[in-house]
Order: C-alpha cells, then sequence, then structure tokens
C-alpha cells in the first residue's frame, strides 16, 4: 500500500471511531470522510461495505493495544509496563463500546474478530506478565485471559461512572497483582489454606481486649 492510501485508511479508521463513538455504528458516512479530511469516494474505494470499515475500526485499535506492549516494555521497567498497558487496555475497551451494537448483531464480517483479539492481545499481555513475574514484582500465577476478562467486567461495572472510576478501579486490581509477588510461581502445591495478614489492633481494640 502506498504511503498516501496507507495515510488516508489510518485516517479513516480514527475518524469512523471517533464517529462511531458518538453517534453509533449507523452513523453516516459523509460524517466520517468530513472528519477524515477525504471524499466519500475515498472512503468506499477503502472500505465498500459498512460492515468492513466497523470490522477494521476493532483490527485496528486491537493492533494498537497489541503493539504498544514491547514498546513500553523497553521504555519501562516490569511493573509499570504492565501498568501503563493494562490502562491502555481500559482505553480499548471505551473504543469497543462504541462498536458494541455491531459486534452483536451477528454479521458473518464479524465471526473472526474474537479470534483476532485472542490472536493479538493475549501473548501481548503474556509478555508483559511474564517479565514483571520474573522480576518478582507481580504474582506468578495469573493467566492472561484472567486478567483481560476482569478487566473488562470492572470497565463494564463502572461504565455509568465515567472513565475515570474504571481507571481506578482497574489500577487497584493491578497493585493487587504485587501480593505474593517473587513466591507464587515457584511456590509448591499445598492442602493449607493460605495465611492471611493479621491487622493491627487500634488503640480501642486494645482497651476493649484488656
Amino acid at each position: 500500500m502506498r504511503a498516501d492510501a496507507r495515510r488516508n485508511t489510518d485516517a479513516l479508521l480514527e475518524a469512523a471511531l471517533g464517529v462511531f463513538a458518538l453517534s453509533g455504528v449507523d452513523a453516516p458516512v459523509r460524517e466520517i470522510a468530513v472528519k477524515a479530511g477525504v471524499g466519500v469516494g475515498t472512503l468506499y474505494r477503502h472500505f465498500p461495505q459498512r460492515s468492513e470499515l466497523i470490522a477494521a475500526v476493532f483490527r485496528h485499535e486491537v493492533d494498537a493495544c497489541a503493539d504498544a506492549a514491547p514498546i513500553l516494555a523497553a521504555e519501562h521497567g516490569p511493573a509499570e509496563a504492565l501498568a501503563i498497558w493494562i490502562q491502555r487496555y481500559v482505553d480499548f475497551i471505551a473504543a469497543k463500546r462504541g462498536l458494541a451494537a455491531a459486534l452483536r448483531s451477528g454479521n458473518p464480517a464479524f465471526e473472526t474478530l474474537p479470534a483476532y483479539f485472542q490472536k493479538r492481545l493475549r501473548p501481548a499481555l503474556q509478555a508483559l506478565l511474564e517479565a514483571a513475574a520474573d522480576a518478582g514484582e507481580v504474582r506468578g500465577d495469573v493467566e492472561p485471559d484472567e486478567l483481560l476478562r476482569a478487566v473488562a467486567r470492572l470497565c463494564t461495572s463502572a461504565h455509568g461512572d465515567g472513565p475515570d472510576a474504571a481507571r481506578r478501579m482497574v489500577a487497584l486490581l493491578v497493585d493487587g497483582l504485587r501480593y505474593g509477588a517473587g513466591s507464587s510461581r515457584d511456590m509448591p502445591p499445598s492442602d493449607e489454606p493460605p495465611s492471611l495478614p493479621v491487622p493491627k489492633l487500634g488503640r480501642r481494640a486494645k482497651r476493649a481486649k484488656r
């Protein structure tokens, strides 16, 4: 693909993402073309069917999220790279919400998207988790699929409270990954339940105990 064609495609995908988020996936294509700074004919040359544009937007966002993982790993420490990437995944979930109605429509054009999501995001997160666990910064028994689902569910439950609420809840979840760091990967299985830290007694509790 020529450089100018690539620029037009990227501009259309970014514009479509923004328009879909505000107006839904049935928004006029002219609105998308205007936002991208191209003609309607250019849009149709790249995406003859609306479903092709929706699927391309989804894959574009998945790719951006997955490609961010090795960049963050090179620029930050393992645990910090993981935490930043998880927040990037929160952004992806917010973007995906604008496509949700179409993705659940049963259109055959969207059948391969769940597998594409797994193929790209699972190994990206797994690499970050393994690096942080090897550095002793997070626990080593967390599966990528579990964390992806947990973050998505937190974002869904916090949707009505705004994006900041979702970010705070997800940050608490990621912070919890540090519990047992450096020990969970090599710890032999045990039938005994894990011991919990004993809370310190406050002044009032100490007086009552006396």
